[in-house]
């Protein structure tokens, strides 16, 4: 779902998620069949109401990750959040909370050995993926790309997240990194 107040965008995504015609039948740009069932359409009038609640704790759940991992750096990286002054709990979703590291796969196993869940979203840069190797881009050619797949580790995030829950996830990590399992 999207939501925008700029009619000429929403406009450009109603013809993009109809397969890219307008008028139908002829295509200025590339689309897909991006249109909602009826069942899906129930689902998110149901969930629609929610959002601003969901929205708000992600990122009360982003801050406390913050605070408590704040004093990992240069070990960790957090996400960069450039609104927060400007915007507050409005500049930033959270629909992710993803954390940089060079230790990342000892950190993820060392995570699921304990029962924590981490997800990897993109472990390859987009030039290195299949659907992409006709481009002829090779290893090397896009290096922060790269370092950017081998680095990033999604944390737990979701608005059901307790405060022990995150205590769980942050202790976790200090532990690994007090215990030089890098």
């Amino acid at each position: 779902m999207v939501v925008t107040n700029d009619s000429a965008l929403a406009q450009n995504l109603r013809i993009i998620r109809n397969h890219g015609m307008a008028p139908k039948y002829f295509h200025r740009q590339i689309g897909g069949n991006f249109r909602l069932d009826a069942l899906q359409a129930v689902v998110l009038l149901k969930k629609l109401p929610h959002l601003g609640a969901w929205s708000q704790r992600r990122w009360e759940i982003a801050q406390e990750y913050r605070a408590a991992l704040a004093d990992l750096s240069p070990d960790l990286l957090l996400p960069v959040e450039p609104y927060l002054e400007s915007c507050g709990s409005a500049g930033h979703i959270f629909h992710q909370f993803v954390i940089r590291t060079k230790h990342r796969d000892a950190l993820r196993a060392n995570l699921q050995g304990i029962g924590i869940g981490t997800e990897i979203y993109y472990p390859l840069a987009l030039h290195q993926q299949d659907c992409f190797r006709d481009l002829g881009y090779r290893e090397g050619e896009f290096p922060e790309a790269e370092r950017a797949a081998k680095e990033c580790l999604a944390l737990p995030i979701f608005p059901e997240l307790t405060r022990e829950e995150i205590g769980l996830v942050t202790g976790a990590i200090h532990t690994f990194f007090e215990n030089k399992h890098v």
